[in-house]
């Protein structure tokens, strides 16, 4: 190759032959960059299955550019002269690659973007950052969406783009005359199950993967979780098959049972294309054009579509729209001033929470969990528990295989546990674990019971409930949206206040759900 012109920058969530990094590419004067770094598996104590997913999906992508006669260099995690860092490796192949500038789509990743930058300006060379097309709403827009509003709302934010993305939309009106059917989608199994479920969508482990997962094994030995099981889409033509199974075989029923839960069975109707959409191996735009096409076609209901349509159009824009407008500061939340540690045990699963145990042990083992078992299981118990936030934003961003940070982090710090005082959301997501009995059947298996809020029995969920409201029962006292549950706790006695304190007390002593053979 002559003199270089442009090294092309890819990250290992930009896994699109068609991203905005390639306009103009040429192969007789560009080249493009990857780099496999331990870094990226070490910032947080990365899982296996989610250090595994990246390192495949980038190694299979490498593929796709030699075919597409894209001049390539790629650094391998176990290649001699590694240097273990993003910077530190751009910065080596830089000198002695020579380009006359840099090219990347913009980063998912505030860190990263920080660092390319840094790389660049020490170099004296150019850095052009473009635009992510994988998204709907590019960080501008949201900026203007935002601007002048006294506070963020989702729904509003859907509407909007559900209007300007003419998805679901009949005459201007939404289809079925309403926007959001949340109503009829909050089902739970039936004391007999879910019954019958399709096959998850897992392909086996080729002969490029089953050379990541050896790495892996071998050099993240210490790292949480397990490769036995690994099964996810690495390729474009895997994702686009797993796309094509879920709209066949699990939408007509994702809306009804979205927020069901049962044990042992991580994957009952969920769509487990969260990881795929955030490697670009799928576009979103043909997602949500598969949806609407299968209630068109008359194959999904529009609650079902509706449901899932929003989860993308909807939620994913919005929480990418809160990262890239409010970091850095946005990580650093703390409104309720948690500061407890994060249990140890969420590294293992080893706790006799029934509901707990098996979030914690399918997270371990498949790097997944659906929404409610992050929102109302991993999440709640962290929250009402009082653990600080960032140590809880470590953990989801470490264990979970669709974890990238712009949407891991406003997800975690906002939604899950309230640290941006109400900005994601109107309100603390807090219940007693007569929630989880009531969408699963995790409390028949229990040792612990959700109607009892202290004593030995109590649902350690239950407990901190009822402290959780107790301890901040005058920030709370203003949300309209809570008043009926901080008017609940005046109804408690002293004695019955002390006792939910004291257990409360213990739990986070540890002395409560360590371990399944808690005596």
């Amino acid at each position: 190759m002559a003199d270089l012109r442009n090294l092309v920058v890819v990250l290992g969530d930009q896994l699109d032959l068609d991203a905005s990094g390639f306009d103009g590419f040429d192969a007789d004067h560009d080249a493009v960059w990857m780099a496999e770094v331990a870094e990226e598996s070490t910032h947080v104590w990365s899982s296996k299955p989610r250090t595994a997913l990246f390192l495949a999906a980038m190694r299979h992508f490498a593929l796709a550019l030699q075919q597409a006669g894209r001049p390539l260099h790629y650094t391998r995690l176990d290649d001699a002269g590694k240097l273990g860092t993003l910077a530190a490796q751009l910065q080596a192949d830089m000198a002695r690659l020579r380009p006359a500038g840099l090219v990347m789509t913009a980063p998912g990743d505030w860190r990263v973007l920080q660092a390319v930058k840094a790389v660049a300006e020490t170099s004296g060379l150019p850095l052009d950052i473009r635009e992510d097309r994988h998204f709907f709403v590019s960080v501008r827009e949201f900026a203007a969406h935002a601007r002048g509003r006294k506070s963020l709302r989702m729904e509003f934010f859907y509407r909007e783009q559900r209007q300007r993305q003419r998805v679901l939309m009949q005459d201007g009106e939404p289809l079925g005359g309403q926007w959001n059917f949340d109503a009829d989608n909050r089902e739970a199994f039936g004391s007999a199950g879910p019954g019958f479920l399709p096959a998850r969508a897992g392909f086996e482990p080729d002969t490029v993967t089953r050379e990541v997962i050896a790495r892996v094994n071998e050099h993240f030995a210490e790292h949480p979780g397990q490769l036995d099981s690994f099964a996810w889409p690495v390729t474009r033509a895997q994702a686009l098959e797993a796309l094509a199974l879920f709209i066949r075989e699990r939408l007509p029923s994702f809306g009804r049972y979205q927020d069901a839960m049962w044990p042992g069975d991580p994957w009952l109707y969920h769509s487990h294309l969260s990881a795929a959409l955030n490697l670009k191996l799928l576009n979103p735009r043909e997602v949500v054009a598969a949806a609407e096409a299968a209630h068109r076609d008359g194959h999904a209901p529009l609650a079902s579509v509706e449901g899932f349509i929003r989860q993308i159009l909807g939620w994913r824009e919005y929480v990418r729209g809160i990262y890239w407008t409010r970091m850095p500061r946005y990580a650093e939340g703390n409104a309720l001033d948690a500061q407890e540690n994060l249990p140890a045990w969420y590294w293992t699963g080893a706790t006799d929470m029934a509901c707990l145990r098996d979030a914690l042990t399918q997270t371990l083992t498949h790097g997944y969990a659906n929404h409610i078992q992050r929102l109302m299981v991993t999440g709640l118990y962290a929250l009402m528990l009082g653990v600080q936030p960032q140590q809880v934003h470590a953990w989801y961003l470490a264990v979970y295989v669709d974890a990238v940070e712009w949407v891991e982090l406003p997800n975690t710090l906002g939604m899950s546990q309230y640290a941006d005082g109400g900005l994601m959301g109107s309100k603390p997501y807090v219940a007693t674990g007569k929630y989880i009995q009531r969408m699963s059947p995790h409390c028949k298996g229990c040792r612990y019971d959700p109607a009892e809020r202290s004593g030995a029995r109590a649902c350690p969920f239950t407990t901190l409930y009822w402290d959780f409201l107790m301890r901040h029962q005058a920030m709370l006292a203003g949300n309209p949206r809570m008043a009926l549950q901080v008017k609940n706790v005046a109804r408690l006695s002293p004695a019955e206040r002390q006792a939910v304190v004291e257990r409360a007390a213990a739990i986070r002593r540890g002395e409560v759900g360590v371990e399944a053979t808690h005596g």
